[in-house]
């Protein structure tokens, strides 16, 4: 990002903090609990990474593996992407805005799947530089990106699938947004905002 926010957007980046746990921490957002699974918060510009989120990666979603795991820290890297761009605070706001619970969910989807997205362009740019993708690894990460859409996630509960209530997307959304990402290579493909 240090290489792709300058050139595609003018904007010097500047690096999260990462911090990594198991079980419980505290984060300017709240307590981090194992259950809410990796995360970032903005109000402390870090990313929360719950190590047993990635052991459960293999076991429970079926994802698994280098790639795998880096799409899902790209993917946080895509929110501090989206509030060093500003876009994370106007959509905040737009939802306190919101007339009701779906629309405040549907802004939200907007943001995961744009973070999704950005995971790509980290992605292709990252293999453009050092060639790090390896035969098997996109599809990896799709695999991951379906297993954690909220789709599934609600099947795998035995609930019914409400759209209403998605806050990250649907499975095939997670995954279009990713290859977007991927085949472009560019910040400014990843406006789920247009769409």
């Amino acid at each position: 990002w240090s290489d792709i926010l300058p050139a595609q957007k003018g904007i010097k980046f500047v690096p999260p903090k990462l911090v990594m746990f198991d079980g419980a921490t505290q984060s300017a957002c709240g307590t981090a609990q194992s259950a809410m699974g990796p995360f970032y918060c903005p109000a402390d510009r870090k990313i929360y990474l719950d190590t047993s989120f990635f052991n459960d990666m293999k076991r429970r979603f079926g994802g698994g593996g280098d790639f795998a795991y880096a799409y899902v820290i790209a993917h946080e890297m895509g929110h501090h992407i989206e509030n060093q761009l500003g876009i994370l605070s106007k959509v905040h706001a737009a939802q306190q805005q919101a007339t009701s619970q779906a629309q405040a969910n549907a802004l939200s989807v907007k943001l995961e799947l744009m973070a999704d997205c950005l995971a790509g362009v980290w992605a292709a740019n990252a293999d453009q530089k050092w060639n790090i993708l390896e035969k098997g690894d996109v599809e990896k990460a799709v695999a991951t990106a379906q297993a954690i859409g909220d789709d599934r996630l609600q099947q795998a509960a035995n609930r019914r699938v409400v759209p209403d209530s998605f806050t990250h997307g649907s499975a095939s959304q997670r995954t279009q947004w990713l290859k977007i990402g991927l085949q472009s290579g560019q910040i400014n493909s990843c406006n789920t905002f247009s769409k």
